[in-house]
């Protein structure tokens, strides 16, 4: 599939910024994804008050949509926190900003606009 990541060529002062940006999104996600929680429960409980019938009551289908799409939001909360781990793993074993496809460096602008970026644009182009 793809070449084995090498080291990057990221400035210790490069790799201090890029560890910011992972812990400031690292906190916003977190943060989410305990609002996004917090929602879901108050959804659970409000529903669990009334006795909701989907496919006969108007509002049954609008709570079923709120709490899928609430699912929605904190499953890709979830999997963005994870990615972001994922990355502040890499970037401590000298593995962050290397293309899983190529093994070429992703560009440093790529990486502060998307720290989660697991290939470099030309091969994220290519539908890789």
């Amino acid at each position: 599939m793809g070449k084995q990541p090498s080291g990057t060529v990221l400035s210790s002062a490069q790799r201090a910024a890029l560890r910011d940006l992972l812990t400031a999104d690292r906190e916003r996600t977190v943060a989410q994804i305990t609002a996004l929680t917090r929602d879901w429960d108050d959804l659970v409980d409000s529903s669990a008050l009334v006795a909701n019938d989907d496919e006969h009551d108007p509002e049954g289908a609008t709570i079923a949509f709120e709490r899928s799409h609430l699912q929605a939001l904190l499953d890709r909360a979830r999997d963005h926190l994870a990615a972001l781990d994922e990355m502040a793993e890499r970037l401590q074993q000298g593995t962050y900003g290397v293309c899983d496809d190529c093994g070429r460096p992703i560009a440093l602008e790529r990486l502060k606009a998307r720290p989660v970026a697991r290939t470099c644009i030309e091969c994220a182009g290519r539908g890789r």
